[in-house]
């Protein structure tokens, strides 16, 4: 069983417990949930950056990154380096992420936030909305086609946008749809954890234009996004780059006037 599978089994164990504990009702009236969301993929659209920096304490594959940061720390960095959005990871067991962490991110800025999470049921998005994200992640190795359109349409349906990950072409052709804003291509295989920029170049002309095309995962440098940008990326999503520095807001501005 690799990591990805070990993850999705923890992930619904953990949907079950806390569906027992806070009722829909009690997301539901959240002061989050009324509010009219952000729009990221219209940002990639209109900017030259297109950076979306991930808050990120630890993975799977490089255990801890950074835990010396305070959440509004890293988030007005990002912000105030000119981000276009904001990834919060929200899974506590392999990333050392929590609701928590959305919720301070969101009381802090006010760019869009995406909650990266392995999504598998609806009140995950239901706690997403009520916790100030404005978009969520489907990851396509991990949801049927069915799974992809209902989650993606329940999330259309509460004003949130969607970025679908894919990481093949199989991915990608069983998960093209109209309710999804961006198709982003994972340059880490989340089986094996290799990373290479081939898997972005290799699937760029097979994503149809209605969809803002995001690169996620191995972007270390300029000469990563300016290899990309001529296959029509407009989003690139960087995490490790700027935790694993003593200043990731600072490392952010750097990268970001650079660009």
């Amino acid at each position: 069983m690799n990591i990805l599978d070990k993850i999705i089994i923890d992930k619904k164990q953990e949907v079950i417990l806390k569906k027992s504990i806070i009722p829909v009702s009690q997301l539901e009236a959240s002061v989050f949930f009324g509010k009219q969301t952000i729009s990221l993929s219209q940002k990639l659209k209109e900017s030259n950056s297109g950076i979306i920096a991930e808050h990120k304490r630890r993975s799977p594959s490089k255990s801890i990154i950074n835990n010396n940061f305070t959440v509004e720390e890293v988030v007005k960095g990002y912000e105030n380096a000119g981000a276009c959005g904001i990834s919060v990871l929200t899974d506590g067991k392999y990333f050392g992420g929590s609701l928590d962490d959305l919720l301070l991110a969101r009381a802090s800025v006010n760019i869009p936030l995406l909650r990266k999470e392995f999504i598998v049921d609806e009140y995950q998005i239901l706690e997403a909305k009520a916790h100030g994200a404005d978009l969520i992640l489907l990851i396509a190795a991990v949801l049927t086609r069915e799974e992809i359109k209902s989650l993606s349409e329940f999330a259309k349906s509460l004003g949130l946008e969607v970025l679908l990950e894919v990481h093949n072409q199989e991915e990608l052709e069983k998960s093209i749809m109209p309710t999804l804003d961006m198709i982003g291509v994972n340059n880490r295989n989340l089986k094996t954890f290799e990373v290479s920029l081939d898997f972005s170049k290799e699937l760029a002309s097979q994503i149809p234009n209605d969809f803002v095309k995001v690169s996620e995962s191995g972007i270390s440098s300029i000469e990563a996004i300016q290899e990309l940008k001529p296959y029509g990326y407009k989003g690139f999503l960087i995490g490790e780059n700027f935790m694993k520095t003593d200043n990731a807001g600072q490392a952010a501005t750097e990268f970001i006037k650079q660009l």
